[in-house]
Order: C-alpha cells, then structure tokens, then sequence
C-alpha cells in the first residue's frame, strides 16, 4: 500500500492517510527536494573553498620586518 509508512511522531508504522499525516507522496518528494538542496549546497561550498596562492615579495617584507621596530633581537 502506498499509504503505509514511518510515522515520526507516533514512532510506528501506519496507514499514513488514516493517522491524518499529509499525503505521503508530498512527505517524499519534500524530503527529495530538501536532499537535493543539501547535495547542491555542499557542492557549491566545495566549489568556493581555494587557497590564496602567496606571492614571494610579501614574504621577503614580512622577513625584513622582523628585525624592524617592535622586535627584540639585537
């Protein structure tokens, strides 16, 4: 029967239908629609995540800073 399922909210199996639950139908498809939105948000996430590449000339400032003012080495 297409009307028989998982009730969450009673914790049993039932006739979906006759226990007043929406349409069963709209329970599946609502749970489709809502993995496809997770599914495409984790692929977007993972699209936007980069490393900044780091170029040599901010290194070479941020050495010679170093031994400028605020540093302790003598």
């Amino acid at each position: 029967e297409w009307e028989f399922g998982y009730n969450a909210m009673t914790d049993v199996y039932e006739n979906l239908v006759d226990a007043g639950v929406i349409d069963p139908a709209k329970v599946t498809r609502c749970a489709l629609q809502n993995a496809a939105s997770v599914a495409g948000m984790v692929l977007t996430t993972q699209a936007i995540v980069v490393e900044k590449a780091k170029s040599k000339s901010a290194a070479a400032a941020a050495a010679a800073a170093q031994n400028g003012i605020g540093s302790y080495s003598v």
